[in-house]
């Protein structure tokens, strides 16, 4: 169904504001590293004033009284939900795994090479018998698993694999295909989930070194839905700990490098989802978005990302400490991988009432009309390098493919970025047991800000949430619900480090700032966005073209339209940007493994891949969990390794 003339609940009253455009602020925060962070941190926590003068030099004190405020309302949920019509109410018809109902991805080849490996690519391997789902797992294992003698450098990106439990899985899966009784497209397909969710039978760590559930006993709604298809979760991936800034860098868990350049991050926090899929670990991974924490990764390690409208995809049992930003989608190496994945997790869940309001998504059944919106003052003030490719990937949407370009304004961008910070912190701080020295030391500082922050601050966020929402909604009204907010999805091209960064953390929050320049408004204004590679840039440090992506924003409830824009931009990839679309020097090709090990008649978990740095492992085990690993799992017990590979 195309988009205009719909009925929403929740819509924001249509209404303009106009306001002069003003460039972000050059910032001042110099980068704090090592053992001056880790010495800065309690005496944050201990003396309030120097808090508040952190809290005071970060800006949050700025959105109160500001005049665009004046008689505002507080918006305080996001969530606006298309009302279902009788053509979405019929689900009968609906049918998300069956190969033939999808759009069909470009052919992942250059010169006969295989880029990737697809959903569709796993199925058609199961269903000609070349290899089982068994196979796959056992050369997977070697790989991503950390409690082995000699680590290969992928596992960083995984902090926990049930060894029993996914080769239960992927046994079924291969019956079902001996037996002709596939369950559809997804089965036996690997998949990795991030461990800010819960999942039966793990642990869940937010990447950090406490345990916050012990040993999950129900399965988060969207990956069990992915479950319940065949799909085989492999295990939970790294990320930045618990979620708070955009690197990835994680000196508990150890931080996943880029897979284009190792001195670079792979962007957070869902780094190391973006890692398994840029790698070709697995051919889809969930992700979670508070921030730009599934695009942020999926852009710099080269894949696509969407993060859905707010509230649209059901993580319970979990807990969404940021449940006005954050929600879980998928992150892919190709669109109609990306495009199964989403949805089957976007699955309406019955028992929460948010996700239960939306539709059962489905492919649009009208055309719809192409206008990509450009707030062309915001657009460029990205670095020169990313600004011009992703202006070369617009300029081919409007002269080929049928795009018209809209110039618009919306206000109060810089307040609105300083608002969803503000918000964020505040409500993650809320849902984190306390006292927190169980966190590194950036993050404690984090918190010891959001201690001191104000209600006043935090009623004044809201009002900017609900300014720039009317004015989204007017600009919507304006130019029609199709429209698409297009932007880079960071301004920079990647975001370099070093090794001492790796070992003691650091912290850098202009850098951070900057990094979310773009991605902050779909998290605070409910809206779905889909990140899609479009060009690749010479690096400044170490050796690999670094990816860069953009970025295009939907109206609520706009997923399907995004989805097809982004199909129409995998094109532009591959078959007509000069040089194409890079494969990942890290990418490892899984099937070819899986028919290895067939070949050589032998179980390949039985060699472990080997570190090829050369680094040291070390192991950390939460002391949390030192009374309850004795009854989990003995061969996957799970240890977190300190980092040394920088």
């Amino acid at each position: 169904m195309a988009l205009p003339n719909r009925e929403y609940t929740n819509w924001p009253n249509s209404l303009e504001c106009k306001l002069p455009y003003v460039p972000p602020p050059k910032g001042a925060n110099p980068a704090v590293r090592g053992t001056i962070l880790a010495a800065g941190a309690p005496l944050v926590e201990t003396f309030g004033f120097v808090a508040k003068y952190l809290y005071n030099n970060a800006g949050f004190n700025t959105l109160r009284g500001h005049k665009a405020l004046k008689d505002t309302e507080n918006r305080w949920d996001p969530t606006v939900t298309p009302l279902p019509t009788a053509e979405e109410k019929d689900v009968s018809s609906l049918n998300y795994t069956s190969p033939d109902t999808l759009s069909k991805s470009l052919l992942n080849t250059t010169n006969g090479a295989p880029l990737y490996w697809s959903i569709r690519d796993y199925h058609q391997a199961y269903k000609s018998g070349e290899i089982t789902p068994t196979q796959v797992v056992n050369a997977l294992l070697p790989i991503i698993r950390r409690d082995v003698a000699n680590r290969s450098e992928h596992s960083t990106a995984f902090l926990t694999t049930k060894v029993d439990i996914v080769l239960a899985a992927a046994e079924a899966s291969t019956k079902r295909w001996a037996e002709g009784k596939p369950l559809g497209l997804l089965d036996g397909v690997p998949v990795a989930v991030k461990d800010e969710v819960e999942l039966a039978n793990y642990p869940q760590t937010f990447g950090s070194k406490k345990v916050f559930v012990a040993n999950s006993s129900e399965t988060t709604w969207a990956i069990r839905k992915w479950e319940e298809l065949g799909a085989v979760v492999v295990g939970k991936t790294n990320m930045h700990e618990v979620g708070m800034d955009t690197t990835n860098n994680n000196c508990v868990t150890g931080t996943p490098l880029n897979p284009y350049n190792d001195r670079y991050y792979t962007g957070g926090s869902s780094g190391g989802s973006g890692y398994a899929v840029s790698t070709g670990l697995v051919p889809f991974a969930l992700g979670s978005d508070g921030g730009g924490s599934i695009r942020i990764p999926s852009n710099y390690c080269g894949v696509f990302g969407l993060k859905p409208s707010q509230s649209r995809v059901s993580i319970r049992p979990s807990v969404n400490v940021a449940n006005s930003v954050v929600v879980a989608g998928p992150m892919a190496p190709d669109v109609e991988s990306l495009e199964v994945a989403y949805r089957v997790m976007a699955t309406p869940d019955p028992e929460y009432s948010a996700s239960a309001r939306f539709a059962a998504p489905r492919p649009l059944s009208a055309p719809r009309k192409k206008v990509l919106g450009i707030p062309t003052k915001w657009f460029n003030q990205a670095d020169e390098p990313v600004r011009a490719a992703c202006q070369a990937a617009v300029d081919w949407f409007v002269k080929e493919s049928g795009y018209t370009a809209v110039d618009i304004d919306i206000p109060l961008l810089n307040e609105g970025q300083t608002a969803h910070a503000l918000t964020i912190l505040l409500e993650a701080r809320n849902g984190m047991p306390a006292p927190m020295t169980y966190l590194q030391p950036a993050n404690r500082i984090l918190m010891a800000l959001a201690k001191v922050a104000p209600a006043k601050d935090l009623f004044a966020a809201q009002k900017v949430r609900q300014v720039i929402m009317q004015h989204l909604a007017y600009l919507y009204d304006t130019h029609g619900h199709d429209m698409i907010i297009v932007h880079p999805t960071t301004p920079n091209a990647g975001w370099s480090h070093t090794p001492a960064d790796l070992k003691k953390g650091i912290s850098d929050g202009d850098m951070t700032l900057k990094s979310m320049m773009y991605v902050w408004m779909a998290n605070f204004c409910g809206n779905p966005c889909m990140q899609m590679p479009v060009g690749f840039v010479p690096p400044t440090v170490g050796h690999g073209e670094i990816p860069v992506g953009i970025s295009g924003m939907g109206v609520w409830g706009g997923e399907e339209g995004l989805i097809e824009w982004a199909y129409e931009g995998e094109k532009y990839l591959h078959e007509v940007r000069a040089g194409g679309r890079l494969k990942s020097p890290k990418w490892v090709d899984v099937i070819a493994l899986a028919k290895g090990g067939q070949e050589k008649g032998k179980d390949v978990v039985a060699e472990p891949a080997k570190v090829t740095n050369g680094a040291k492992t070390e192991t950390f085990v939460p002391a949390e969990t030192a009374e309850t690993t004795a009854t989990k799992t003995p061969d996957v017990a799970a240890p977190i390794a300190d980092a040394k590979a920088a």
